[in-house]
């Protein structure tokens, strides 16, 4: 029933304005405008909603694999993203919060809402 459905992601941000400039042009992604005040986000195959009580879940809501991390965090560095840095027991990032632990390569950032949103190494 499902195998022919093209799945796709979708999550709420506070102010539909500030993702679609985010999205748009700070991560340089093609965003379009859907149904009822909705935006969505072509390459990633995502749907963003505003929603006034928005929370931004605490996991990871978007990955985008890259080829290769340290080029991927120095551009968008330079887009002005912040990316996160932990210092955890099984999580520690290093000073420009890349994860080499257990699992992939990753980086985790923000969204304007507070959402989690990760470039992860894919060789």
């Amino acid at each position: 029933m499902l195998e022919a459905s093209k799945a796709f992601s979708s999550y709420s941000v506070n102010d539909i304005e500030k993702a679609k400039q985010f999205y748009g042009n700070t991560l340089g992604l093609q965003v379009s405008g859907g149904p009822e005040g909705t935006i969505r986000v072509s390459e990633a195959r995502v749907l963003i909603y505003p929603k006034p009580s928005h929370q931004p879940a605490n996991f990871t809501v978007l990955n985008f694999p890259v080829e290769n991390i340290e080029n991927a965090v120095d551009e968008l560095s330079k887009r002005g993203v912040r990316f996160e840095k932990y210092n955890q027991p099984e999580l520690k990032t290093d000073d420009r919060g890349i994860f080499r632990g257990r699992g992939p390569v990753i980086a985790w950032f923000k969204d304007p809402a507070g959402n989690i949103l990760s470039v992860l190494e894919q060789k």
